[in-house]
C-alpha cells in the first residue's frame, strides 16, 4: 500500500511531495495583498490554484477573502468574465 494515500483521502501535504503552507499562513498571504491593494486602489487576484487553495481546509480562506472585500463596501467582487464585460462595454470607440 502506497504510505500517501489512506482509502479515499490522498494527502498531498505528505513530507517530499511539496512544501506545506498552513491554511492560516497561506490566508495571512492573500489577506495582505488584498488589503495592499486596497490602499493603492488597485486590483487583487488571489490565485486559485490546487496548490494554494484545492483542499476543503483551504475552504474558509475563500469565504473570509470574500467576507473581508464586502466589509469595505466599495469592493467590486468580479469573475473574470465579468471584468472581460465590463472592459467591452466601456471601451472607447475605436
Amino acid at each position: 500500500m502506497d504510505p500517501r494515500r489512506r482509502g479515499l483521502f490522498h494527502d498531498a501535504s505528505l513530507p517530499g511531495l511539496r512544501p506545506y503552507t498552513p491554511p492560516s499562513d497561506v490566508f495571512d498571504v492573500f489577506r495582505r495583498e488584498f488589503e495592499a491593494a486596497y490602499e493603492e486602489v488597485a486590483s487583487s487576484s488571489s490565485p486559485a490554484h490546487p496548490h494554494m487553495i484545492g483542499y476543503r481546509s483551504r475552504l474558509w480562506i475563500i469565504e473570509e477573502l470574500i467576507r473581508l472585500a464586502k466589509a469595505k463596501g466599495d469592493v467590486w467582487c468580479a469573475t473574470h468574465a465579468d471584468v472581460v464585460r465590463y472592459a467591452r462595454d466601456h471601451a472607447p470607440e475605436a
